[in-house]
């Protein structure tokens, strides 16, 4: 294989680089419910489902303390933290309050890429205002999302979208981080490897076999080396760990499918854990293709195993999905097919494609992972 990464030794300071804001909500499904309901604000708070087989949707921060995640069980969840307080999902509420938010950003800019219902890129090159500074734009969105929603909002400012997504997350909650021109390998190098996104807790382990505990050990090792031990994520591994992007803000471009996934923090693989995690992904996947205005006809339900490898089953309809309750039938019997397994997974997913009604002009993040941190 050619290698396709000829590096300029200034790509990281070339003339023209953008300016790129990555806008993640503080715990967002957790807060709108502190928020809504104040006998729950400084209480640890679970979104989800309670019982033997519900799964955390959720966590809040006071949660978090105790090691309450996202995609966890809930018994584990109870476990962690007894006095923890579940909450069922409300959909309505965390879609309203993204569509304020996305009005906020859409103030500043028009190049708005969503990845959730809690997430996006900006980029503010050329914004509305004639404002001229990122981190000024970054400082007067959190203000105006806390006074119109009154929820918090941590920001990442930078010249590109890797680095940009990485300072949105290092001072969590209610924080902002500033990566500038010149900064971005510096300040990859001193970051440990699970802080790369795509390296989950399998892969992790998987590097530090290998030596690489920090982004310094990762652009320590050649492009031959990480294509022999990681194949088509080596590319990408190689960019990384030199703060490289070339990655635009995709604003708009045509959407071939509406879905989402989780990665879950622990891996599962009963029946009753599987189907309950499902039943959460119907949920949210379903608001966004109702967000969406899509119809579709193929329903693709997507698990990756504890060693990597994906398996996607799929089911597709002469005609279009006709609402929830046929999408969510078609999923369930799409996993129900495969039970049991043939080992635990860490990821699920379920998409919906063979799009018609979305429009040209659509959000550039088709699937998007379920974190919700």
């Amino acid at each position: 294989m050619a290698d396709p990464l000829p590096l300029p030794a200034d790509a990281e300071t070339a003339p023209g680089l953008r300016k790129i804001i990555h806008v993640d909500m503080d715990a967002f499904f957790a807060s709108v419910e502190q928020r809504d309901d104040s006998s729950l604000k400084g209480k640890p708070v679970a979104v989800g489902g309670a019982g033997g087989r519900g799964v955390v949707a959720a966590a809040s921060y006071e949660a978090r303390q105790f090691g309450v995640r996202s995609a966890m069980p809930s018994v584990t969840a109870q476990r962690l933290c007894p006095d923890l307080i579940f909450v069922r999902p409300r959909f309505d509420a965390y879609k309203e309050a993204s569509r304020q938010i996305r009005r906020v950003f859409e103030h500043y800019t028009p190049i708005i890429e969503p990845l959730s219902l809690d997430e996006a890129y900006l980029d503010v090159t050329d914004d509305r205002l004639g404002i001229g500074s990122a981190t000024r734009i970054a400082t007067l969105i959190r203000q105006e999302i806390r006074a119109k929603t009154r929820l918090t909002a941590s920001a990442g400012v930078s010249y590109n979208k890797f680095l940009a997504k990485l300072a949105s997350d290092q001072n969590k909650p209610d924080g902002m981080c500033v990566i500038r021109p010149g900064e971005g390998a510096q300040f990859v190098a001193g970051l440990p490897i699970r802080r790369f996104h795509g390296v989950g807790p399998k892969a992790e382990e998987r590097m530090q076999k290998l030596g690489i505990l920090t982004g310094a050990d990762l652009a320590a090792k050649d492009i031959a080396f990480l294509r022999q031990h990681f194949g088509s994520m080596a590319d990408y591994l190689f960019r990384a760990a030199r703060g490289i992007d070339l990655r635009p803000v995709a604003a708009h471009r045509v959407r071939k499918s509406v879905g989402g996934e989780r990665t879950f923090s622990e891996d599962i693989g009963s029946g009753g854990a599987l189907r309950d995690t499902l039943e959460t992904i119907i949920d949210i996947v379903w608001e966004r293709i109702e967000a969406a205005g899509a119809k579709g006809r193929t329903v693709t339900l997507k698990l990756k195993f504890t060693d990597f490898q994906i398996m996607t089953r799929a089911t597709s309809l002469p005609d279009f999905v006709s609402g929830k309750a046929e999408f969510g039938r078609i999923a369930r019997a799409l996993l129900e097919a495969e039970l049991p397994l043939r080992g635990p997974i860490r990821l699920m997913g379920l998409t919906l494609s063979g799009l018609e009604g979305a429009g040209d002009a659509q959000p550039a993040r088709d699937t998007a992972q379920l974190q919700l941190l």
